[in-house]
Protein backbone atom coordinates (compact mmCIF):
# COMPACT_ATOMS: atom_id res chain seq x y z
CA UNK A 1 0.00 0.00 0.00
CA UNK A 2 1.18 3.29 -1.21
CA UNK A 3 2.13 6.03 1.68
CA UNK A 4 -0.77 8.95 1.37
CA UNK A 5 0.93 12.25 0.33
CA UNK A 6 0.00 15.22 2.50
CA UNK A 7 -1.88 18.08 1.19
CA UNK A 8 0.09 21.22 3.12
CA UNK A 9 -0.98 24.47 3.46
CA UNK A 10 -0.31 26.56 0.80
CA UNK A 11 -0.03 30.48 1.23
CA UNK A 12 -0.99 32.77 -1.31
CA UNK A 13 1.83 32.78 -3.65
CA UNK A 14 2.02 29.60 -3.69
CA UNK A 15 -1.02 28.90 -4.52
CA UNK A 16 -0.31 31.29 -7.68
CA UNK A 17 2.96 29.68 -8.40
CA UNK A 18 1.04 26.20 -8.38
CA UNK A 19 -1.33 27.64 -11.41
CA UNK A 20 1.53 29.14 -13.32
CA UNK A 21 2.84 26.05 -13.53
CA UNK A 22 -0.42 24.38 -14.72
CA UNK A 23 0.23 26.81 -17.42
CA UNK A 24 -2.52 29.31 -16.46
CA UNK A 25 -1.66 32.99 -17.24
CA UNK A 26 -1.88 35.12 -14.27
CA UNK A 27 -1.89 38.65 -15.53
CA UNK A 28 -2.61 40.73 -11.94
CA UNK A 29 -1.16 38.55 -9.23
CA UNK A 30 -2.89 40.87 -6.73
CA UNK A 31 -6.37 40.53 -7.90
CA UNK A 32 -5.81 36.23 -8.06
CA UNK A 33 -4.53 36.64 -4.54
CA UNK A 34 -7.68 38.48 -3.59
CA UNK A 35 -9.75 36.04 -5.46
CA UNK A 36 -8.49 33.08 -4.32
CA UNK A 37 -8.50 34.46 -0.57
CA UNK A 38 -11.89 34.99 -1.06
CA UNK A 39 -13.47 32.03 -2.95
CA UNK A 40 -10.80 29.55 -1.86
CA UNK A 41 -8.51 27.81 -4.29
CA UNK A 42 -9.95 24.23 -4.16
CA UNK A 43 -13.57 25.41 -4.94
CA UNK A 44 -11.94 27.55 -8.21
CA UNK A 45 -9.87 24.42 -9.37
CA UNK A 46 -13.07 22.48 -9.29
CA UNK A 47 -14.15 24.24 -12.62
CA UNK A 48 -10.85 23.69 -14.39
CA UNK A 49 -11.55 20.41 -16.20
CA UNK A 50 -12.99 22.07 -19.41
CA UNK A 51 -9.96 24.15 -19.40
CA UNK A 52 -7.51 21.91 -19.24
CA UNK A 53 -5.65 19.72 -21.99
CA UNK A 54 -6.97 16.18 -22.54
CA UNK A 55 -5.26 13.89 -20.37
CA UNK A 56 -2.79 16.10 -18.92
CA UNK A 57 -2.44 18.32 -15.37
CA UNK A 58 -1.76 21.94 -17.86
CA UNK A 59 -4.13 24.08 -18.83
CA UNK A 60 -5.05 24.81 -22.72
CA UNK A 61 -2.08 27.19 -23.92
CA UNK A 62 -3.69 30.69 -23.31
CA UNK A 63 -5.76 29.79 -20.46
CA UNK A 64 -5.80 33.04 -17.71
CA UNK A 65 -6.95 32.82 -14.61
CA UNK A 66 -10.01 35.28 -15.94
CA UNK A 67 -11.02 32.73 -18.25
CA UNK A 68 -11.27 29.91 -14.96
CA UNK A 69 -12.91 32.79 -12.58
CA UNK A 70 -15.70 33.60 -15.10
CA UNK A 71 -16.59 29.86 -15.40
CA UNK A 72 -17.06 29.45 -11.47
CA UNK A 73 -18.95 32.88 -11.33
CA UNK A 74 -21.16 31.31 -14.34
CA UNK A 75 -21.98 28.44 -12.06
CA UNK A 76 -22.64 30.66 -9.66
CA UNK A 77 -25.11 32.32 -11.31
CA UNK A 78 -26.88 29.67 -12.46
CA UNK A 79 -27.06 28.71 -8.96
CA UNK A 80 -28.81 31.87 -7.75
CA UNK A 81 -31.22 31.57 -11.12
CA UNK A 82 -32.21 27.57 -10.39
CA UNK A 83 -32.56 28.11 -6.79
CA UNK A 84 -35.05 30.48 -7.05
CA UNK A 85 -37.63 28.79 -9.44
CA UNK A 86 -36.98 26.01 -7.65
CA UNK A 87 -38.21 27.74 -4.64
CA UNK A 88 -41.39 28.77 -6.42
CA UNK A 89 -42.20 25.70 -7.52
CA UNK A 90 -41.66 24.05 -3.72
CA UNK A 91 -43.65 26.83 -2.69
CA UNK A 92 -46.36 25.44 -5.26
CA UNK A 93 -46.31 22.07 -4.47
CA UNK A 94 -46.49 22.14 -0.56
CA UNK A 95 -49.73 24.53 -1.24
CA UNK A 96 -51.59 21.97 -3.55
CA UNK A 97 -50.56 19.15 -1.47
CA UNK A 98 -52.02 20.98 1.66
CA UNK A 99 -55.22 21.74 0.08
CA UNK A 100 -55.55 18.50 -1.51
CA UNK A 101 -55.08 16.98 1.32
CA UNK A 102 -56.47 18.67 3.98
CA UNK A 103 -59.49 19.26 1.91
CA UNK A 104 -59.79 15.26 1.95
CA UNK A 105 -58.74 13.93 5.33
CA UNK A 106 -59.20 17.59 7.79
CA UNK A 107 -57.04 19.98 8.79
CA UNK A 108 -55.64 19.13 12.13
CA UNK A 109 -52.77 17.22 12.74
CA UNK A 110 -54.42 14.71 14.34
CA UNK A 111 -56.55 13.68 11.05
CA UNK A 112 -54.34 14.53 8.40
CA UNK A 113 -51.47 12.39 10.00
CA UNK A 114 -52.99 9.38 10.29
CA UNK A 115 -51.31 6.14 8.91
CA UNK A 116 -54.49 5.07 6.96
CA UNK A 117 -54.81 8.13 5.17
CA UNK A 118 -51.58 6.99 3.07
CA UNK A 119 -50.39 3.84 0.93
CA UNK A 120 -51.43 0.41 2.00
CA UNK A 121 -48.38 -0.91 -0.01
CA UNK A 122 -46.81 -3.37 2.94
CA UNK A 123 -43.28 -2.33 1.23
CA UNK A 124 -43.53 0.99 2.22
CA UNK A 125 -44.81 0.47 5.75
CA UNK A 126 -41.48 1.42 7.44
CA UNK A 127 -40.93 4.51 5.48
CA UNK A 128 -44.19 5.76 6.41
CA UNK A 129 -43.88 5.12 9.95
CA UNK A 130 -40.74 6.72 9.65
CA UNK A 131 -41.96 10.06 8.24
CA UNK A 132 -44.76 10.14 10.09
CA UNK A 133 -42.43 10.29 13.20
CA UNK A 134 -40.54 13.49 11.42
CA UNK A 135 -43.18 15.43 10.50
CA UNK A 136 -44.28 15.07 14.28
CA UNK A 137 -41.12 15.95 15.34
CA UNK A 138 -41.56 18.69 13.27
CA UNK A 139 -44.32 19.81 14.55
CA UNK A 140 -42.90 19.84 18.30
CA UNK A 141 -39.97 21.64 17.26
CA UNK A 142 -41.46 24.20 15.61
CA UNK A 143 -44.52 24.67 17.28
CA UNK A 144 -42.45 26.98 19.51
CA UNK A 145 -39.43 27.87 17.74
CA UNK A 146 -41.84 28.94 14.55
CA UNK A 147 -44.21 32.29 14.29
CA UNK A 148 -47.00 30.72 12.40
CA UNK A 149 -46.92 27.21 14.16
CA UNK A 150 -46.47 29.31 17.14
CA UNK A 151 -50.02 31.43 16.48
CA UNK A 152 -51.79 28.37 15.65
CA UNK A 153 -50.95 26.60 18.70
CA UNK A 154 -51.31 28.67 21.29
CA UNK A 155 -54.41 30.34 19.96
CA UNK A 156 -56.37 26.82 18.12
CA UNK A 157 -54.18 23.51 19.55
CA UNK A 158 -53.54 22.67 16.30
CA UNK A 159 -51.38 22.95 13.25
CA UNK A 160 -53.19 23.14 10.09
CA UNK A 161 -51.06 21.16 7.01
CA UNK A 162 -50.98 24.57 5.16
CA UNK A 163 -48.88 26.08 7.78
CA UNK A 164 -46.85 22.55 8.43
CA UNK A 165 -45.89 22.51 5.02
CA UNK A 166 -43.67 25.83 5.56
CA UNK A 167 -41.66 24.13 7.95
CA UNK A 168 -40.99 21.06 6.44
CA UNK A 169 -38.46 20.60 4.02
CA UNK A 170 -38.46 19.96 0.29
CA UNK A 171 -37.41 16.62 0.40
CA UNK A 172 -39.76 15.70 3.44
CA UNK A 173 -42.69 16.70 0.97
CA UNK A 174 -41.31 14.65 -1.72
CA UNK A 175 -40.89 11.90 0.11
CA UNK A 176 -44.53 12.85 1.70
CA UNK A 177 -45.81 12.59 -2.42
CA UNK A 178 -44.47 8.88 -2.93
CA UNK A 179 -46.45 7.27 0.30
CA UNK A 180 -49.65 8.90 -0.61
CA UNK A 181 -52.41 7.05 -2.19
CA UNK A 182 -52.45 6.69 -5.63
CA UNK A 183 -55.17 8.86 -5.94
CA UNK A 184 -54.00 11.47 -4.19
CA UNK A 185 -51.01 11.53 -6.40
CA UNK A 186 -53.04 11.85 -9.33
CA UNK A 187 -55.04 14.62 -8.18
CA UNK A 188 -52.06 16.33 -7.08
CA UNK A 189 -50.14 15.41 -10.33
CA UNK A 190 -53.43 16.61 -12.81
CA UNK A 191 -52.72 20.39 -10.79
CA UNK A 192 -49.79 20.22 -13.39
CA UNK A 193 -51.04 18.68 -16.28
CA UNK A 194 -48.24 15.39 -15.59
CA UNK A 195 -48.42 11.84 -14.82
CA UNK A 196 -48.36 11.04 -11.31
CA UNK A 197 -45.24 8.65 -11.89
CA UNK A 198 -43.47 11.32 -13.43
CA UNK A 199 -44.09 13.45 -10.37
CA UNK A 200 -42.84 10.93 -8.11
CA UNK A 201 -39.71 10.88 -10.04
CA UNK A 202 -39.57 14.95 -10.81
CA UNK A 203 -39.68 15.74 -6.74
CA UNK A 204 -36.31 13.94 -5.50
CA UNK A 205 -34.53 15.31 -8.27
CA UNK A 206 -35.82 19.15 -7.70
CA UNK A 207 -35.03 18.58 -3.81
CA UNK A 208 -31.86 17.51 -4.23
CA UNK A 209 -30.62 20.32 -7.14
CA UNK A 210 -32.21 22.61 -4.35
CA UNK A 211 -29.58 21.24 -1.53
CA UNK A 212 -26.64 21.86 -4.42
CA UNK A 213 -27.99 25.25 -5.18
CA UNK A 214 -28.17 26.13 -1.51
CA UNK A 215 -24.64 24.71 -0.53
CA UNK A 216 -22.55 26.33 -3.46
CA UNK A 217 -21.84 22.84 -4.55
CA UNK A 218 -20.40 22.70 -8.57
CA UNK A 219 -24.03 22.35 -10.41
CA UNK A 220 -23.33 22.99 -14.40
CA UNK A 221 -21.81 19.27 -15.07
CA UNK A 222 -24.00 17.61 -12.50
CA UNK A 223 -25.55 14.28 -13.09
CA UNK A 224 -28.61 12.55 -11.51
CA UNK A 225 -28.74 8.70 -10.17
CA UNK A 226 -31.97 8.88 -11.86
CA UNK A 227 -33.13 9.10 -15.08
CA UNK A 228 -36.33 11.07 -16.09
CA UNK A 229 -38.64 9.54 -18.77
CA UNK A 230 -38.48 10.69 -22.55
CA UNK A 231 -40.77 13.86 -23.18
CA UNK A 232 -42.47 15.52 -26.11
CA UNK A 233 -40.00 18.17 -24.78
CA UNK A 234 -36.96 15.77 -26.29
CA UNK A 235 -38.53 14.98 -29.43
CA UNK A 236 -39.96 18.67 -30.52
CA UNK A 237 -36.26 19.56 -29.82
CA UNK A 238 -34.73 16.92 -32.02
CA UNK A 239 -32.48 15.85 -29.26
CA UNK A 240 -29.79 13.72 -30.54
CA UNK A 241 -30.51 9.98 -30.22
CA UNK A 242 -28.28 6.69 -29.95
CA UNK A 243 -29.69 3.20 -30.16
CA UNK A 244 -32.87 4.47 -29.22
CA UNK A 245 -31.89 6.90 -25.98
CA UNK A 246 -31.66 10.81 -25.82
CA UNK A 247 -28.22 11.64 -25.62
CA UNK A 248 -29.06 15.07 -23.38
CA UNK A 249 -31.85 15.54 -21.16
CA UNK A 250 -32.24 12.77 -19.38
CA UNK A 251 -30.11 13.07 -15.88
CA UNK A 252 -27.97 16.12 -16.46
CA UNK A 253 -28.87 19.92 -16.06
CA UNK A 254 -31.09 20.52 -18.77
CA UNK A 255 -32.96 17.67 -17.53
CA UNK A 256 -33.96 19.76 -14.79
CA UNK A 257 -35.03 22.25 -17.07
CA UNK A 258 -37.43 20.09 -18.60
CA UNK A 259 -39.02 19.41 -15.56
CA UNK A 260 -39.29 23.18 -14.50
CA UNK A 261 -40.91 23.26 -17.57
CA UNK A 262 -43.55 21.52 -17.01
CA UNK A 263 -44.28 22.61 -12.95
CA UNK A 264 -43.92 26.73 -13.80
CA UNK A 265 -46.48 28.78 -14.94
CA UNK A 266 -45.24 30.02 -18.58
CA UNK A 267 -44.33 33.49 -16.95
CA UNK A 268 -41.83 32.34 -14.90
CA UNK A 269 -40.38 29.49 -16.98
CA UNK A 270 -39.65 32.13 -19.70
CA UNK A 271 -38.13 34.88 -17.39
CA UNK A 272 -36.09 32.25 -16.22
CA UNK A 273 -35.08 30.89 -19.78
CA UNK A 274 -34.77 34.88 -20.44
CA UNK A 275 -31.87 35.23 -17.38
CA UNK A 276 -30.15 31.91 -18.23
CA UNK A 277 -29.42 32.93 -21.60
CA UNK A 278 -28.10 36.37 -19.93
CA UNK A 279 -25.38 34.78 -18.40
CA UNK A 280 -24.60 32.46 -20.67
CA UNK A 281 -23.67 35.16 -23.32
CA UNK A 282 -21.74 36.60 -20.53
CA UNK A 283 -19.67 33.77 -20.18
CA UNK A 284 -19.66 33.17 -23.70
CA UNK A 285 -17.95 36.48 -24.25
CA UNK A 286 -15.56 35.76 -21.62
CA UNK A 287 -14.26 32.49 -23.07
CA UNK A 288 -11.34 32.56 -24.48
CA UNK A 289 -10.15 29.25 -25.36
CA UNK A 290 -12.70 27.26 -25.28
CA UNK A 291 -16.50 27.39 -27.48
CA UNK A 292 -19.45 27.82 -24.97
CA UNK A 293 -20.79 24.77 -27.10
CA UNK A 294 -17.84 22.81 -25.39
CA UNK A 295 -19.66 23.88 -21.45
CA UNK A 296 -23.70 23.78 -22.97
CA UNK A 297 -22.79 19.86 -24.05
CA UNK A 298 -20.87 19.51 -20.09
CA UNK A 299 -24.04 20.67 -19.06
CA UNK A 300 -26.51 18.46 -21.49
CA UNK A 301 -28.12 21.65 -22.82
CA UNK A 302 -28.74 21.03 -26.82
CA UNK A 303 -28.02 23.67 -29.64
CA UNK A 304 -31.68 24.71 -29.54
CA UNK A 305 -32.29 24.84 -25.75
CA UNK A 306 -33.84 28.19 -25.55
CA UNK A 307 -36.64 26.83 -28.06
CA UNK A 308 -38.12 24.92 -24.99
CA UNK A 309 -39.52 28.68 -23.44
CA UNK A 310 -41.74 28.95 -26.61
CA UNK A 311 -43.25 25.29 -27.13
CA UNK A 312 -46.98 25.23 -25.56
CA UNK A 313 -47.44 23.25 -22.38
CA UNK A 314 -49.11 19.98 -23.20
CA UNK A 315 -51.68 17.61 -21.11
CA UNK A 316 -49.40 14.49 -22.67
CA UNK A 317 -45.92 15.43 -21.88
CA UNK A 318 -44.57 12.17 -22.12
CA UNK A 319 -44.39 10.45 -25.25
CA UNK A 320 -46.33 7.08 -25.87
Amino acid sequence: MKDKIEKNFKNLGEQVEILKNKSLIINDENYTKKILLRENYFFLMGYRHLLMEPGDKHFIKGTTFEELYSLFLFDRSIRNILFKYILVIENNLKSITSYQLSKKYGYKEKDYLKAKNFTNDPSKQAQLNDLLKKMKRQIRVNGSQHSATQHYVSNYGYIPMWILVKVLSFGIVSEMFSILKPEDQKEIADAYEIEADSLTVYLPILANYRNLCAHEDILYENKTQKLIDDTIYHKLLNIKEEDGYYLQGKNDLFALIIIMKQMLNNEDFKNMSIELDNIIETLNFNLRTISINKVLNRMGFPDNWKNIASIERSKDTNEA
